[in-house]
């Protein structure tokens, strides 16, 4: 219970932090400050692409880091492991 819990908190600061990690690697990868919107006739299909990969290997790592954390923490607190 206490798992679940703090997993909520923990994966929407998580997707936070994973939003701001994303914003801050566009720019520099592409130097715009916002990435391109799926419908915008701005942006080619490849960059429209390459920015959804982007975002969503950050979000991946990002979501994997902060559920291994928790499950690590909780298990120290506890002695119980959460994934079990």
């Amino acid at each position: 219970m206490l798992y679940r819990s703090l997993s909520l908190v923990v994966s929407v600061l998580g997707g936070i932090l994973a939003g701001a990690v994303f914003k801050k690697v566009w720019a520099v990868v592409s130097g715009e400050e916002e990435a391109p919107e799926a419908t915008s006739p701005d942006y080619s299909t490849k960059e429209v692409l390459i920015a959804a990969a982007v975002q969503g290997a950050i979000f991946a790592v990002v979501k994997a880091a902060v559920d291994r954390a928790g499950a690590k923490g909780i298990k120290k607190i506890t002695g119980t492991d959460p994934g079990r």
